[in-house]
């Protein structure tokens, strides 16, 4: 072998270089295209008309125009939103699917269901949280519970005989009922239903004895004397509801407990289209006709950093994951 053929030629080293720039500016090539003239798809895993849906549509309204390309809304409803989650978790991580969801799908069905089609944290890159939704501790008014410790003390005293109802298996609103249960030695009987709307009727009918609602919800029955209210699950009393304590007034030091609504895109999506979506949804929620239908909505909005959502997200699955499991929580 000629000696000189070991050592590259300038032109040689000229050529691995100009490859090597190539490959290395392939992915940053990605996030300066993007978006272009092509199609955003932003799924929502719920059907149509809930506040995740109307939330994401608002919010979509704004960020089409913000980077010049037609975003489309596609509801893709079904086990209690996991059906819609694991699409994104396949889609290509090019920054034209987004996934609008909830607590529900990203930290609690994990952990109820088993093993789910895609990984709810390695499987997406966090986005920005939209916001989140306190609920309220009712009664119907022709029940004796004037207090949490009420309904505690009765729990206690006649396990398994008063019932709560949710909207449906593996929700925030069954999970509150669960973690309720966990600290305080209270038993109560779950009654699921299919969605908030009809759990709340049979609230307000007082076929079930009580229910963790959405605020905005469960307000306007609480002002009319309909239901009566006995603590607020944010870590601050409601405006609305000045009078109203905490879980954590009432003595449950650890009950804190909003659903938050949140934005991911599939695992390995460039930062720089991650950064690009985080700071325009920002805006979006700054926007005076999106902060109007957030109040309607009983949401406050949050913002905020890919990281902190990705904080929120790993803190509420630790949380969830140990109240199943101290429950032994089956889905149904």
């Amino acid at each position: 072998m000629n000696a000189q053929n070991l050592f590259p030629t300038r032109r040689h080293l000229l050529a691995v270089f100009a490859a090597t720039g190539a490959v290395l500016a392939a992915g940053p090539a990605l996030s300066q295209e993007w978006p272009g003239s092509k199609t955003i798809t932003y799924v929502v895993p719920y059907p149509p008309g809930g506040s995740t849906d109307v939330l994401g549509r608002s919010i979509v309204q704004h960020l089409a125009p913000a980077l010049g390309t037609s975003v489309i809304v596609d509801n893709k409803p079904g086990a209690t939103g996991t059906i819609g989650a694991a699409f994104v978790a396949r889609a290509q991580p090019d920054g034209y699917t987004l996934l609008g969801t909830t607590v529900g799908p990203q930290a609690i069905a994990p952990h109820l269901l088993g093993k789910l089609p895609y990984d709810p944290i390695a499987g997406f890159e966090p986005v920005i949280t939209l916001g989140t939704i306190p609920h309220i501790l009712v009664v119907g008014t022709g029940q004796p519970f004037q207090s949490v410790a009420d309904l505690v003390a009765a729990g206690k005293a006649q396990p398994g005989k008063l019932a709560f109802a949710s909207g449906g298996n593996g929700t925030i609103l069954q999970m509150q009922a669960e973690l309720l249960q966990q600290q305080t030695g209270a038993r109560y009987i779950h009654v699921p239903y299919k969605g908030d709307t009809p759990a709340l009727q049979d609230t307000l009918g007082e076929q079930v004895q009580f229910m963790f609602a959405p605020a905005a919800a469960a307000l306007p029955h609480v002002q009319a004397g309909k239901l009566r209210a006995l603590a607020v699950t944010s870590a601050q009393r409601l405006p609305a509801l000045p009078r109203i304590p905490t879980m954590s007034e009432v003595g449950l030091k650890d009950f804190v407990v909003e659903q938050w609504h949140a934005v991911f895109a599939p695992a390995k999506t460039p930062a720089a289209v991650v950064q690009r979506l985080n700071g325009e949804i920002a805006k979006a929620l700054k926007d005076p006709a999106v902060t109007a239908l957030a109040d309607k909505l009983g949401i406050t909005l949050v913002g905020g950093t890919p990281q902190q959502l990705g904080a929120l997200q790993r803190a509420d699955s630790a949380k969830w994951a140990k109240v199943i499991r101290d429950g032994n929580i089956k889905a149904d």
